[in-house]
């Protein structure tokens, strides 16, 4: 028997993951709310829908996810990190990084980053929770990524490239910083052949929420990480 999809209202509740549907959908609607996307990610649930969609909520089984000390450089990389091709910055300009996201990828006819979920996440950026990592080549700007950090988690939300390798390095040097930070995770919600070339892996949702709980009981460090 097929259980109705849990719908969201004013209240900022979600189910529990458990409850997922076999897709991995927890609920619908809501709003992007930063109280909201805070809660949900401290549940291991985050949005992505498309525009004109209601607001889908997501915890996948399994989860793809990234370990700090398991990052594989390839030997091609690290000769790109060695030439220094791109100089890396953090949080220097979140809304241009979450713009270059926004843009259909070849053969792809449109993106789920609506701009509802644009204005969400520069919000949170501005309260300090959201981060963009920057590539930049003879002063523009030539890929990045973005995400929100709580705890001693880092929740990748899309990366975006215009020069090859340069989305690459800026997630390498973040994974690297990371690292130092003693950062338990990285979720990188859905598989892709590149994360998984840099040693993401699928672990099951059970260690994913265990392993949120424990980074989550870490202060988080909001605020800019220009000067990290």
């Amino acid at each position: 028997m097929t259980m109705p999809i849990f719908a969201l209202n004013d209240d900022i509740i979600f189910p529990p993951v458990h409850l997922a549907e076999h897709n991995g959908i927890v609920a619908v609607g809501g709003d992007l709310s930063p109280e909201r996307l805070m809660a949900a990610y401290a549940q291991g649930i985050f949005p992505w829908y498309s525009e004109g969609d209601p607001i889908i909520w997501w915890s996948p089984d399994p989860r793809f996810v990234l370990f700090p000390n398991e990052l594989q450089v390839s030997k091609t990389m690290r000769q790109v990190l060695r030439r220094n091709l791109f100089h890396i910055t953090m949080d220097k300009n979140f809304s241009e990084v979450i713009r270059g996201c926004q843009q259909p990828r070849k053969h792809e006819r449109g993106t789920w980053i609506t701009r509802e979920m644009m204005a969400a996440y520069v919000k949170l950026h501005e309260l300090g929770i959201a981060h963009s990592v920057e590539a930049w080549q003879k002063g523009k700007l030539a890929g990045g990524l973005y995400g929100l950090s709580l705890g001693k988690c880092f929740f990748g939300e899309s990366m975006f490239t215009r020069v090859s390798n340069a989305s690459k390095t800026a997630f390498i040097t973040l994974l690297q910083r990371l690292a130092k930070m003693e950062f338990l995770i990285i979720d990188c919600q859905i598989y892709t052949g590149h994360l998984e070339r840099l040693g993401a892996r699928f672990i099951s949702r059970d260690e994913y929420i265990a392993i949120l709980k424990e980074g989550l009981k870490h202060d988080t460090i909001q605020g800019s990480w220009q000067d990290m």
